[in-house]
């Protein structure tokens, strides 16, 4: 399920929904942007705490996707360990993708 998940980061990247890299993320889940978060299971303990930290302030869905920085790069086309996606149609099926992958 995890590739189904890359892939969909990778289509919400090319519709101009993704939002890459910690900064752009943060300030995306201050204005409220953002309707998920996914993070790649190598990403730092701090990075991820304080990801969280703003992301519960807002109510906003974190997700972990079990692969590495490098798989989610590929799958996005930049260097990057954490998207956001800003279409809520694409956050629902991620969400729906890693509920089904967690049973």
């Amino acid at each position: 399920m995890n590739s189904k998940i890359l892939s969909m980061l990778g289509i919400s990247r090319k519709a101009g929904f993704a939002v890459l890299g910690f900064d752009k993320v943060k300030e995306s889940l201050l204005t409220k942007r953002a309707k998920i978060v996914c993070l790649c299971s190598d990403i730092s303990d701090k990075t991820k705490k304080e990801i969280i930290f703003f992301a519960d302030k807002h109510n906003i869905p974190v997700i972990t996707v079990d692969c590495d920085m490098f798989e989610m790069s590929n799958a996005v086309g930049m260097k990057t360990g954490i998207v956001a996606v800003t279409d809520k149609g694409i956050a629902d099926k991620i969400i729906a993708l890693s509920n089904s992958t967690a049973q």
